[in-house]
């Protein structure tokens, strides 16, 4: 549920900015409704994800260092109060409304940041080795029922205030930003009742009683305590290095390199693809110009547009990585959405000028719509498995948010970049996407296979100390603080 709500509040936004823009900016002396100016525009899109960002650095480092389930509830609660707050924003300017909406905007991303690197890192160490790459898959693929979500509820909205009554478009932005509150409320309450991972109170508290206890809460079964094998494990000074020191840079170095640059790669191309989908829909002749509609009808063919790709590229992907992906393995699935999403994207530019002329824009759309498939089915799930499995406990958390991160700043640039693309056009910037893809395809070798080992196998926490004197000796509590 999380996962719901984090897409529905970042992905809603980009179906209201169109309201915004004529309820705030209209010119009445011009014949064409208005819209938000493009730095507006920018801010209001883009500040959740500097928001999303810094959440992601900072509570996957708290994660790290206070647990997963005591951090966990802070990023709901900071969900919840700032969807209210952000509908209602209120001003006496255009501009005052604007700010304060951009301000809760920024503190909902905090919040939503957080939601990454704990969802992935929990599922991934209550999971079992077998199914664990479905299990975080699918809570990832819940980010497609969002967006469908977001859409969706729109549709419902603006049908029903187009019904009822024709003026007041202001009340339909807010109620579809606070409805962000509903889902992340209702899971409050389990999430405060879900015990601590076993693998983060076991290898990063070192506490074998309390974890077995847990387990034996979730598993209903009896699970006996070991924790002379336990002390002899994370005493290990091959398991004290932290974050900064040459150990870890010799291990996980290009691992982490890996994971935050396929997902940086990737976010540029997914995020600005997901965030412009109205200006192509308007370029290739699928959604009529704004002159010719009301506020609300305008929203109303937007959402209707966007549920479409979502119901039948986005939310598919998805499924097939929950289905297949323990069983081909993350590698493969990344490397071919790479590959396929390259193919797709040329394939929209090299014949741009063919999908803009008059009845080609069906073609154009189930083009653009494998593009999504193939992200989903690829790359954009499996960037958020992998880091949450190849790190060890004790950083897990804290990686998966640097590679998270890297990921949103590419969103940035996907959104931020492009919004001034007047420059490129549609047609140069899908170049560009391809390139990226290219690249990220190549990257996506640095990256190991983590498909049905242990966390500990594959993050090398259970590898026996080469031979090393200091091995038995305890360090000092200091030691392993980065």
């Amino acid at each position: 549920m999380g996962f719901f709500t984090d897409a529905y509040d970042l992905f809603c936004i980009s179906l209201v900015t169109k309201l915004l823009g004529r309820i705030y900016y209209t010119d009445t002396s011009k014949p064409d409704p208005g819209s938000l100016p493009p730095n507006v525009a920018a801010a209001v899109n883009g500040v959740a994800f500097c928001g999303t960002l810094a959440g992601q650095l900072f509570f996957g480092w708290l994660g790290d260092k206070l647990g997963r389930k005591s951090v966990y509830g802070m990023t709901l609660m900071l969900m919840v109060i700032c969807s209210i707050a952000s509908g209602l924003s209120f001003g006496h300017t255009p501009t005052g409304v604007i700010a304060t909406l951009c301000f809760f905007r920024f503190w909902l991303g905090f919040g939503i940041g957080g939601d990454y690197p704990l969802s992935a890192t929990i599922m991934s160490e209550y999971a079992n080795k077998k199914t664990r790459g479905a299990f975080i898959a699918a809570v990832f693929a819940m980010q497609g029922f969002g967006i469908l979500a977001g859409g969706i509820v729109t549709l419902i909205i603006s049908a029903a205030f187009r019904a009822a009554y024709p003026a007041p478009a202001d009340f339909v932005w807010r109620i579809i930003l606070m409805l962000g509150a509903l889902p992340a409320l209702l899971t409050y309450y389990w999430r405060m009742k879900m015990p601590e991972t076993a693998r983060y109170t076991a290898l990063v508290a070192k506490n074998a009683k309390q974890a077995a206890a847990d387990m034996s809460k979730v598993l209903q079964t009896e699970i006996v305590d070991e924790q002379e094998k336990l002390d002899d494990l994370v005493t290990r000074s091959t398991n004290s290095f932290g974050l900064f020191s040459r150990e870890f840079a010799r291990r996980h170095g290009m691992h982490l390199i890996g994971t935050a640059s396929t997902w940086f790669l990737l976010d540029i191309a997914f995020y600005s693809q997901n965030l412009f989908q109205k200006d192509i829909f308007t370029a290739i002749n699928w959604i009529p110009k704004a002159r010719t509609m009301s506020a609300l009808e305008e929203v109303f063919r937007i959402s209707r547009a966007q549920t479409l790709i979502a119901l039948c590229g986005t939310v598919p992907g998805y499924w097939f990585t929950v289905a297949l992906i323990d069983v081909v393995g993350r590698f493969a699935i990344q490397l071919m959405g790479f590959f396929m999403m390259t193919v797709f994207m040329l394939g929209l530019a090299v014949p741009y000028h063919h999908w803009t002329t008059a009845g080609n824009h069906i073609g154009f759309v189930v083009m653009y719509g494998f593009t999504f498939f193939f992200a989903n089915f690829g790359p954009n799930s499996t960037t958020f498995i992998v880091p949450a499995e190849i790190f060890p406990a004790r950083l897990r958390s804290t990686c998966h948010g640097i590679s998270a991160a890297a990921g949103k700043a590419g969103a940035i640039i996907g959104s931020f970049g492009f919004l001034y693309k007047g420059g490129i056009g549609v047609r140069n910037s899908l170049f560009v996407l391809a390139a990226c893809n290219m690249l990220g395809f190549v990257l996506t070798f640095l990256v190991p296979e983590s498909k049905g080992k242990s966390l500990e196998e594959v993050s090398g926490e259970a590898e026996d100390a080469e031979e090393e004197p200091s091995s038995a000796v305890r360090p000092a509590d200091g030691a392993h603080m980065a």
